[in-house]
């Protein structure tokens, strides 16, 4: 899912999304409530025609993003009260106003207000996380009144893998539309990251959808794919794309380089977008090195094909049964330098 945090994917229109392929995007509700508001967006009828998008839309509830952006937060069975990070004013989002919101954001998956806590975290800590986050997540079950909306509990645990068990065990007893791990890229290395979906995906249904929260580069998706998350969100793609790194069938390709500067070559001779379609190497580093606007949109236009093409292939991988033919291609064409 491409991010689209303040109900825009940055540097890109809905139509250039379209055109890529994109079928769903995020966007999210701390943000959104914070600024325009989400009366606002309610008034004018929710995300899709505010934003123009008329696919599908997953909100985060803003539960990591009280923890992230906030330095002043209480927590308490009720909820959190945060200091705004763009204002320093404060404001209570519990898990019925994380439900109310989205439900005037008119998103068509939503999620239940979760307890994150910092990396690494003691036994106790996280324990404490875990039972909030379940009693929260009831909370948002009885709160949730739009039968349109599919609402996704959100597993904690940190890295213990009891915690992990305990919390998705929890969750799936409550019943929701789908699971998310939460709690994970939070500083984490990637070994504990595997370790952990590895042990907690058992727990959790097959026939329901299994969210990945903030992950990320190609590899680790094709291996969170293998442990059975169907699943995921993260900034790289688009981040990437603003700072020059950009994404190829043979790994990643940073347009800074001087040995770009005549290359006529596409960013990935193997991608059909627009910008490889109709752009240089040579063109899009010295859109880059002179600061130009129009470099983020076809260097973010370019990777989020990428992304989408790889999830594609993905998917019809698994369809094939050739997911580890896949998986040994993948590995093996990024052997050879993108140059």
């Amino acid at each position: 899912m491409p991010v689209g945090t303040q109900a825009t994917v940055k540097a890109v229109s809905p139509e250039d999304l379209y055109e890529i392929g994109s079928s769903i995007i995020l966007a999210n509700t701390y943000h959104l409530y914070l600024r325009p508001g989400h009366e606002i967006i309610k008034q004018l009828g929710g995300l899709h025609p505010f934003m123009n998008w008329g696919r599908s839309i997953l909100t985060d509830s803003g539960g990591f993003q009280v923890y992230s952006l906030s330095k002043l937060r209480t927590v308490s069975e009720k909820g959190v009260v945060f200091q705004s990070h763009i204002d320093g004013s404060r404001h209570f989002i519990g898990p019925e106003e994380a439900i109310d919101i989205q439900s005037s954001l008119g998103a068509d998956i939503i999620m239940t207000f979760d307890h994150v806590v910092p990396y690494p975290s003691d036994y106790e800590t996280v324990l404490q996380s875990v039972e909030l986050t379940t009693s929260w997540a009831l909370r948002s079950l009885e709160r949730k009144s739009n039968e349109k909306q599919s609402l996704f509990g959100i597993v904690q645990g940190g890295t213990f893998e009891d915690l992990r068990e305990m919390s998705a065990k929890q969750l799936v007893d409550l019943g929701f539309d789908g699971y998310a791990l939460g709690g994970l890229s939070v500083g984490e290395d990637k070994e504990t990251r595997g370790r952990v979906i590895r042990e907690t995906i058992p727990f959790l249904p097959e026939n329901k959808p299994v969210y990945l929260m903030g992950v990320g580069k190609p590899e680790d998706i094709l291996e969170a794919v293998f442990q059975g998350v169907d699943m995921f969100d993260c900034v790289m793609p688009t981040r990437n794309a603003r700072n020059g790194s950009l994404f190829t069938s043979n790994g990643r390709l940073n347009i800074k380089n001087a040995g770009y500067a005549d290359d006529q070559r596409p960013i990935d001779e193997n991608c059909g977008c627009y910008t490889c379609t109709n752009y240089s190497r040579a063109y899009l580093r010295h859109l880059y090195l002179a600061r130009e606007i129009l470099s983020y949109r076809l260097n973010t236009i370019h990777n989020l094909a990428h992304y989408c093409r790889f999830m594609t292939d993905i998917r019809n991988a698994i369809l094939e049964d050739g997911l580890v033919a896949f998986r040994s291609d993948f590995y093996e064409q990024r052997k050879f330098d993108c140059n």
